[in-house]
């Protein structure tokens, strides 16, 4: 673990007035939804976020690599959109929060919403978006929604630390959309749900059936391998019932 982490925002770019944040996380449903979205507006690069003294990743695609935390602005709904492959353990939440908020006061950012899909137990009529919303949030965006809140627990991690610097008004209004998530991801049908609620709180319109596609396509490939095992499973006798001979030496 390195003791003292640090974070620095790179950014040129103009900003909206809203920040919506996507983490990597289990079942990776808030990264996948920013990261769709992103790719399918018209949203422009605005800036990275770098570590230091933290192991960092380098995301490529078609052999071009990426910065691993990435700002977009997406100028039709004026919102900012952080797309975070990097994995921050809540260890280091406090340092990348901080980094965050510093960056956001500068920017003048009224509100910040994070996607959050959290593996916790829950029924198959759960499958919905809740939301933890500080009085300010739920007031500006939540008071004409059907969103409804999660029942109870607690947030760590980045989530936490937004959440918690909104309470003190150390950051704007806060609120965080969870939703059940499904390791070891990614949950795309999480994703989905994130991108529904985002798409009516924040007046933009995606077109999801890429990510449907996906969806489906993953799901198949999930039953097929449980088949396989199940199959490879059933095939060998289990260890326990086999016969041996009576082996008397420590009798």
């Amino acid at each position: 673990m390195v003791p003292d982490p640090t974070f620095e925002v790179k950014a040129t770019g103009e900003s909206g007035n809203a920040l919506v944040v996507g983490l990597s996380h289990f079942g990776m449903a808030g990264l996948s939804a920013v990261d769709y979205l992103v790719r399918h507006t018209n949203a422009e690069q605005i800036g990275h976020i770098l570590p230091d003294e933290f192991p960092a990743i380098a995301p490529f695609q078609n052999g071009e690599p990426r910065h691993h935390t990435r700002l977009y602005h997406l100028a039709d709904a004026d919102i900012t959109v952080l797309v975070g492959e990097l994995f921050v353990p809540v260890w280091a939440a406090h340092e990348f929060t901080e980094t965050i908020m510093e960056w956001v006061g500068a920017e003048s950012i009224e509100e910040i919403a994070v996607l959050h899909g959290v593996p916790y137990p829950h029924g198959p009529d759960e499958h919905d978006v809740f939301h933890v919303s500080t009085p300010a949030y739920r007031t500006r965006r939540l008071a004409e929604t059907e969103i409804q809140p999660l029942g109870g627990g607690l947030l760590d991690g980045v989530a936490g630390e937004i959440v918690t610097r909104s309470l003190d008004d150390r950051a704007p209004p806060a609120g965080v959309y969870v939703t059940p998530a499904h390791p070891p991801g990614p949950d795309l049908d999480a994703a989905i749900l994130l991108l529904d609620a985002l798409q009516d709180l924040y007046d933009i319109s995606i077109d999801e059936a890429e990510l449907k596609q996906r969806s489906e396509e993953l799901k198949q490939y999930y039953t097929e391998l449980s088949e396989r095992l199940q199959s490879i499973s059933e095939a060998e006798q289990p260890f326990g019932s086999r016969e041996y001979p009576d082996d008397r030496m420590f009798m």
